[in-house]
């Protein structure tokens, strides 16, 4: 996680109105925005941006079987006044059933105007002080990690990238500590811009990544973890001003948990889908 940081080709030729930067008020074919994104595109944060993200955790057993499900939503703004960002009204709702819907959502009160800019800090104890001690702490904790994970995406290898080549993200080197919690150690990472499409009425650009050899280890008094994780997953970029328009990310981590109090270690095979939407 960098902490500073399929859509369909259309192939044919056609006019688009881009008011963008780079093509500012000017009528082009879809064939010049293939060529190379634009470098003099910089991010518009002169008002602040609204999303909301949705992240779902299915728990199974090596065979398959749910074990339990979690949904956790919270609301994320970002380009506050100096660059902060903030969350509101985050809950997280359990079932133990496939096919039934979730209980009733509890408000993580401790994330309610939870305010930080990105940077390091994201990544040590002290920022997570006034977090409890309760397995839903993790779910929390995820969603500004992958926030940091979908914007570093998006924005750190913006004028690296070149369409249908895969970049190999050069950062991910060695294991992280996870506000000692744990720890993460990436595999290889890349990024491949893959098109252009629309999405909320702009143009975008599709970029999508893949992490998929990583090591994770959790060490928490409730609960300790070892094992292995993939990710992937596309963001939809403004060419207009750089903004986030939607993205969504998918991992599957492979766990082998020991609890207290319970003889025996389990084999635990946890599915993640997350959306990233523009708030209403």
């Amino acid at each position: 996680m960098k902490t500073n940081s399929f859509a369909i080709i259309i192939t044919s030729v056609c006019s688009v109105i881009y008011s963008g930067a780079l093509f500012s008020q000017k009528t082009v074919s879809i064939e010049n925005y293939l060529e190379g994104l634009p470098k003099e595109l910089r991010l518009d944060e002169r008002s602040p941006q609204k999303y909301v993200m949705m992240a779902e955790y299915f728990n199974k057993d090596i065979y398959g079987n749910l074990s339990g499900k979690v949904k956790i939503t919270g609301e994320y703004t970002r380009g506050l006044e100096d660059g902060y960002a903030c969350w509101n009204n985050v809950f997280v709702s359990h079932s133990d059933n496939q096919s039934e819907s979730y209980q009733d959502s509890v408000k993580q009160e401790y994330m309610e105007n939870i305010t930080y800019n990105q940077s390091s800090e994201l990544l040590e104890e002290s920022f997570f002080e006034s977090f409890p001690d309760h397995t839903d702490n993790i779910f929390a904790r995820n969603l500004i990690w992958d926030m940091m994970t979908i914007e570093g995406f998006a924005w750190d290898y913006f004028d690296l990238l070149q369409l249908n080549k895969t970049y190999i993200v050069p950062d991910f080197k060695g294991s992280v500590n996870m506000a000692e919690v744990g720890s993460y150690d990436h595999g290889k990472v890349e990024l491949d811009w893959i098109g252009i499409s629309m999405m909320n009425d702009k143009l975008c650009a599709v970029i999508e990544y893949r992490a998929l050899d990583n090591k994770l280890d959790l060490q928490m008094d409730f609960m300790k973890s070892k094992g292995s994780e993939l990710y992937w997953g596309k963001t939809w970029l403004s060419l207009e001003n750089k903004q986030i328009e939607y993205a969504e990310m998918y991992s599957n981590t492979i766990l082998e948990m020991e609890i207290p109090g319970l003889p025996d270690k389990m084999m635990t095979n946890t599915k993640r889908v997350l959306k990233l939407e523009r708030a209403k």
